[in-house]
């Protein structure tokens, strides 16, 4: 479906501008939550669902990561191993900024799933972006953490390396993970008590950002990370029969702009290793945030915060390199008067001859 989004192959409407007559074709998105067309639209919904439920309060971001090893053993437990990433990461989180020995306090965060580096490599990681404090134990007082420092990364990364180890090893010996091809081996119980104590014995990646400016620019920043695939349109510079060229930030070499040429079936290879397992939820919501206690905890927060300026209203999500949005919408202004809007739309039946191979990806990239 991916390859068809916004072409003909899915029909559409044709709309007229209720001004000048003038007529627009508006083809239909293939709503995959992994086509890069399809983001935008989204990006903007969620925006708008999330603008209450921020605090006046510093965020700050936190990133755990799988090591390269156990991204192997990924690929082939995509859904066993991503949940135990979530669990692990969020546990790990909760568990530290409750300890009276660092906030004490219950937080809230969301939760993001990235799998892929610039390069299309297979990487699995979360994001989570937090509050900086949380409620008391008693639900009395709004504990808030220090200006630029929200909890020890040292600390986060080694408990979260233990709880990460030791569910994995659960499935282990429950039968659960399946291992085939480049770990096949650590199928053997020996082979596999090895290969933990060699994981314990690295240090694992946690990264924790500085603050973001305001509570607004948590919600920009939110809408354009949460809604993101591998690779966006526009980062796409050329193709030929054979390959393709696209643009890279190459972060361990000052985060310059760089290209790389990948043979297509590598490309494609690439892309596909992204792909989420049907009905896997790659956004979550915990603590002071989870869906069962947001609203009556996020008023208490409030409370004991004071009050503060509403927003007129949610800030408009940054269309960047990875949020595609059409450029004509339904009831929207007409681009060609800017006066009229687009009405009365014409039904275009789905025409699956057009399907145009690889469509979304180079579509508008010259």
């Amino acid at each position: 479906m991916l390859g068809s989004c916004r072409t003909p192959a899915l029909g559409g409407h044709v709309h007229a501008c209720d001004q000048c007559g003038a007529e627009h074709v508006l083809y239909n998105s293939c709503r995959s939550r992994h086509c890069p067309s399809c983001l935008g639209h989204k990006s903007a919904e969620w925006l708008d669902a999330r603008a209450e439920d921020l605090l006046p309060v510093p965020y700050f971001h936190v990133v755990f990561t799988l090591p390269e090893q156990i991204s192997a053993i990924a690929l082939g437990n995509k859904k066993l191993v991503y949940g135990l990433l979530f669990k692990a990461a969020t546990e790990t989180l909760s568990e530290i900024a409750r300890d009276p020995k660092h906030l004490g306090a219950e937080i809230g965060f969301v939760a993001v799933l990235h799998t892929w580096t610039q390069t299309l490599l297979h990487h699995p990681h979360v994001h989570c972006v937090v509050p900086g404090g949380g409620l008391s134990p008693d639900g009395k007082r709004w504990l808030s953490s220090r200006a630029n420092f929200f909890l020890s990364v040292r600390v986060l990364s080694r408990l979260f390396r233990g709880k990460f180890l030791a569910l994995m090893t659960q499935t282990f010996e429950a039968g659960e993970l399946r291992l085939k091809g480049s770990t096949a081996h650590l199928s053997d119980p020996v082979a596999w008590s090895r290969f933990r104590g060699e994981m314990h014995a690295k240090e694992w990646v946690v990264y924790s950002k500085p603050p973001f400016g305001s509570p607004e620019l948590v919600l920009k920043y939110l809408a354009r990370y949460t809604h993101r695939v591998a690779i966006s349109n526009s980062r796409i510079v050329s193709m030929t029969d054979t390959h393709v060229r696209f643009r890279y930030r190459d972060r361990a070499r000052g985060d310059v702009t760089r290209t790389m040429t990948l043979d297509g079936v590598e490309f494609l290879r690439r892309f596909l290793l992204h792909l989420l397992p049907k009905g896997f939820v790659r956004i979550r919501h915990y603590g002071l945030l989870s869906n069962r206690s947001r609203k009556s905890k996020l008023a208490v927060c409030r409370a004991l915060l004071g009050p503060v300026a509403e927003p007129s209203s949610p800030p408009e999500p940054d269309v960047t390199d990875d949020d595609n949005p059409p450029p004509v919408r339904a009831n929207g202004l007409c681009p060609n008067c800017r006066v009229g809007h687009l009405r009365k739309p014409t039904r275009l039946r789905p025409q699956p001859h057009a399907l145009v191979w690889l469509s979304p990806f180079f579509r508008d990239t010259s």
